[in-house]
């Protein structure tokens, strides 16, 4: 992916899971912490440990990228090209001290500039993520399709989509 502004995207390697896994930690942990209270830690299965990267970002075939501002490393972004133009966003993840500034809008619309074919994408997000939902939903046009476990506090998942054409 290309420059814009003062932030780019570098296609993953596995130098770059130890970095970005501290990254991840501090960003779902703090996630958990506003939306849960003091002392949760939360995330998807190996968020803490390199396995939900190398996972996904390494051994899938997608499409995986840090994110870089200013010459350093502030995040990464894992997309899965689907069939018939679907694109699965399976995260943008951002270091804690950079949220909540504009950076994560002006990331989606890179995104969305790097796949321009793309007819639909689709995300999920924990249930009890509502900076993310105003994210999703509020800053980058995605809409709410379906809720999988309502109600549940630790399965509670919100399945987004949005249509480009």
């Amino acid at each position: 992916m290309g420059d814009q502004g003062n932030i780019v995207f570098i296609p993953l390697t596995k130098e770059d899971i130890a970095p970005l896994t501290s990254i991840m930690t501090r960003a779902f942990d703090e996630d958990a912490r506003i939306h849960l209270g003091e002392g949760h830690r939360d995330g998807p299965p190996g968020y803490d440990n390199g396995e939900l990267l190398m996972k996904y970002g390494i051994l899938a075939d997608s499409d995986a990228f840090t994110i870089w501002m200013d010459g350093q490393l502030i995040g990464s972004v894992i997309v899965f090209i689907e069939q018939d133009g679907g694109y699965y966003l399976g995260n943008i993840c951002l270091d804690p001290l950079v949220q909540n500034k504009g950076i994560g809008t002006k990331i989606w619309a890179m995104i969305e500039s790097k796949y321009p074919d793309a007819r639909v994408w689709r995300t999920d997000t924990p249930g009890s993520s509502k900076r993310n939902h105003h994210f999703y939903i509020d800053k980058c046009g995605f809409k709410l399709i379906d809720i999988l476990n309502p109600g549940d506090l630790d399965q509670e998942t919100y399945r987004l989509e949005k249509r480009m054409m």
